[in-house]
């Protein structure tokens, strides 16, 4: 197993559809080159920004083997997330992208039937992680979504014994007191909480998964960077950008709105599929005039 570790910026990528709801994976390469031209050189396909559940299995081994052809031209490397509520669907996934290049796979909990115990997802994680043994696996945690909310600490104590090839945890949580716990563990817990980054770095994290790449990567750029050179006022500055940009998109409905920014910027990556709900055409201008209030398109673009 390679000792990847998610550090730096790693855009959880959007799933391009057609304005009728269909997989455009024509759409990723012009997604690859712009994440290549903002700095991003890892990105999370599949996952709850990707709308994973809404897309069928042959559908998401479609869409893998899209980035997994695209992205190496760009720089850029391939996490594939293959957490379904069926395990041999996850397995399945799990095999595919191991096979077709991706650098390390990630899967949520299974969610309506949920684990009973947490050695119960320790098993479900197993399960899939040993479809792609030689792939890193990262526990993709986030409870809000999930509601499956164990304690991930735990989690690390007692998981490695049962996955070999556990590399981490994708940490989309907000209790910062367990995500400093976990980081003590010497295992890589990118974090997940865009709005909250500042916060993760100042407890010791190195990497970070999340949509807002997409569309604002140079603000959390600036972010880092003045972090690193200990210029507190300037990465608090780009904390609160970050907290007003994911706030006007989310009082649109987040997955629609991100994906109108990024129609915005010239990247097509369509509509979301139902049950997220479209913009009306009055939305999307509504959502760019907001967004050129808040000065977006000066500090969030470049």
């Amino acid at each position: 197993m390679s000792e990847l570790r998610l550090h730096g910026l790693v855009a959880a990528v959007h799933t391009p559809f057609t304005v009728y709801g269909e997989l455009n994976v024509a759409a990723v390469g012009g997604q690859a080159a712009h994440l290549a031209s903002v700095g991003v050189k890892t990105v999370f396909v599949g996952g709850s920004t990707g709308e994973s559940h809404s897309l069928s299995l042959e559908e998401r081994f479609t869409l893998t083997e899209a980035w997994v052809a695209s992205a190496p031209h760009h720089g850029i490397q391939v996490v594939v997330h293959v957490g379904s509520n069926c395990v041999r669907d996850a397995r399945s996934l799990a095999s595919h992208a191991a096979g077709h290049g991706a650098v390390a796979v990630s899967a949520l909990s299974p969610m309506y039937f949920k684990p009973s115990s947490l050695d119960t997802l320790i098993s479900c994680c197993s399960e899939i992680a040993s479809a792609s043994p030689e792939l890193p696996f990262y526990f993709y945690d986030i409870p809000a979504l999930t509601g499956v909310a164990f304690s991930m600490p735990d989690f690390l104590a007692k998981a490695p014994a049962h996955i070999p090839n556990l590399a981490g945890i994708k940490y989309t949580n907000t209790d910062m007191a367990a995500y400093l716990a976990c980081l003590a563990t010497g295992l890589d817990i990118p974090w997940g909480v865009d709005e909250a980054m500042l916060g993760a770095l100042a407890i010791g994290a190195k990497g970070a998964v999340g949509s807002s790449f997409n569309f604002a990567a140079p603000v959390y750029h600036r972010l880092i960077a003045a972090f690193e050179r200990g210029d507190n006022e300037a990465a608090r500055c780009e904390q609160e950008r970050s907290v007003r940009l994911i706030g006007a998109l989310a009082s649109y409905g987040y997955i629609a709105a991100a994906k109108a920014t990024m129609g915005f910027l010239g990247v097509d990556v369509g509509v979301p599929r139902l049950p997220n709900k479209r913009l009306s055409p009055g939305g999307e201008e509504a959502l760019r005039s907001e967004l050129d209030a808040i000065g977006f398109f000066e500090w969030g673009t470049r």
